[in-house]
């Protein structure tokens, strides 16, 4: 099993810059991915970016790439998330997310993120125009 807890939202203006935090414990050692997603109020829960265990293979949704940067320290267990360049309507719940299986990874633009198995709690994200 692995817990993930979140933490780095808030609130800023548009324009501005936030870098989220997730640290995962417990059995991290066969994960095969993690990823950030998130949700608007109304919305239906989206990918945002993904990156494999090797720490080199990244993904992004269209609507952030070339603003968001994910990255992970695998020494010390934990996933980041820069954002810049906020939009108003990047204000969302971000989630981090992991999972064992490669197929879950595969997917993880899909469906949004129902095959990842562990979830943080999520944190609050505001840009305001």
């Amino acid at each position: 099993q692995v817990q993930l807890v979140e933490s780095g939202g808030g609130s800023v203006q548009a324009g501005g810059s936030l870098r989220l935090s997730c640290t995962a414990y417990g059995y991290t050692y066969s994960i095969a991915c993690t990823a950030w997603f998130r949700q608007a109020p109304g919305k239906e829960r989206e990918g945002v970016a993904v990156v494999y265990s090797d720490g080199r293979s990244t993904d992004y949704a269209d609507s952030v790439k070339g603003r968001f940067t994910i990255s992970q320290d695998n020494a010390k267990n934990k996933l980041y998330l820069q954002m810049n360049s906020l939009k108003p309507e990047d204000t969302a719940m971000y989630s981090c997310a992991a999972d064992y299986l490669a197929s879950a990874c595969g997917s993880w633009s899909l469906r949004g993120g129902t095959d990842f198995n562990f979830w943080g709690q999520g944190t609050q994200v505001t840009v305001s125009s």
